[in-house]
């Protein structure tokens, strides 16, 4: 079991400092169809698409800060993969990225364009998070897509944004899978009148299971239009008491309430997503999370959804 340390909210501070020097912040839009004071956070403006940058930015910014020379790898269902390929990039670290065999094309397909070395193995993510755990045995770095401080301290700088974009924000909704964004927004948001609620794809409820069991437990993973949220949490993760201790609920969506929220948004919206974001909306639309105590704001997380996938949920 890895030991990994438990960051604060003064590191989400200092992580907003990294991600300023190279992402724009992303815009709030109004969400009529879902509420009258519904707001989306638009991070499917990301330069990757996805919402994982901004952590990856901080983790990989760090390891290059304390050992310039140690190579990094990860393993990812292809949103965390993309943000540590462009961090690496832009700040000249050697990285290895670990995908399932049945990663998202459109994932695969941009995780190709950067110069970095990409492993496709086993079925699922946790196949993946093994193989790239013994990778790092041999002398890497393993960033955790969740298991990272520095990758929870970069998500949770979304908590900051939105605060200052949402006055009186009373209610942060996102997509939970390992819990590394829940965890920062819950951190950024610990003491405040903001609350951050965390939805997650019935077919891989694993976070809802360890909260009820009291401690991580292993669940069976189906297929999921949330692919990126699908997997165990690794044995230990930080995440776990994080979450139980500032994130106030953790709800669980169906698949078809899945393509429903993904229908809505291109429909009534304009806005494209992965399966995985769209759990945080569908978490809205089926009245899983209270609108009436003031400004809700849902984190579109990514929009890395291969066109086929989209175009079957469109019909």
């Amino acid at each position: 079991m890895r030991t990994v340390r438990v960051p604060d909210a003064s590191a989400i501070t200092r992580a907003l400092e990294v991600v300023r020097q190279h992402l724009a912040v992303t815009p709030v839009v109004p969400a009529p169809a879902l509420g009258a004071d519904v707001w989306l956070k638009l991070e499917t403006l990301q330069p990757t698409g996805s919402f994982k940058v901004r952590g990856a930015l901080v983790a990989v910014g760090a390891a290059v800060e304390r050992e310039p020379d140690r190579p990094i790898v990860t393993a990812s269902a292809g949103n965390h993969g993309l943000g540590v390929a462009f961090a690496a990039s832009r700040l000249g670290a050697q990285a290895t990225i670990v995908v399932p065999e049945k990663a998202s094309p459109a994932k695969l397909a941009a995780l190709e364009r950067f110069p970095i070395t990409l492993v496709r193995h086993g079925d699922s993510y946790d196949d993946a998070e093994r193989h790239a755990l013994a990778l790092a045995d041999a002398g890497a770095l393993f960033v955790s897509p969740y298991n990272d401080p520095d990758v929870i301290a970069g998500q949770g700088t979304i908590a900051l944004e939105l605060r200052a974009q949402i006055p009186a924000l009373a209610t942060i909704v996102t997509p939970i899978g390992g819990g590394g964004l829940a965890s920062g927004l819950g951190l950024a948001t610990h003491g405040t009148s903001t609350r951050v609620i965390a939805a997650e794809a019935s077919q891989s409820p694993a976070f809802r299971s360890a909260l009820d069991a009291g401690h991580p437990v292993t669940v069976a993973v189906g297929a999921t239009l949330a692919d990126g949220l699908a997997g165990n949490l690794e044995p230990g993760s930080v995440t776990f008491d994080l979450v139980r201790r500032d994130i106030t609920d953790v709800v669980t969506v169906s698949e078809d309430e899945i393509a429903d929220a993904m229908r809505l948004l291109v429909r009534e919206h304009g806005v494209v997503v992965e399966g995985s974001a769209a759990v945080a909306a569908a978490a809205v639309a089926t009245g899983r999370v209270p609108l009436a105590d003031g400004p809700v704001a849902i984190v579109l997380t990514g929009r890395n959804v291969a066109t086929a996938t989209l175009a079957r949920v469109l019909g």
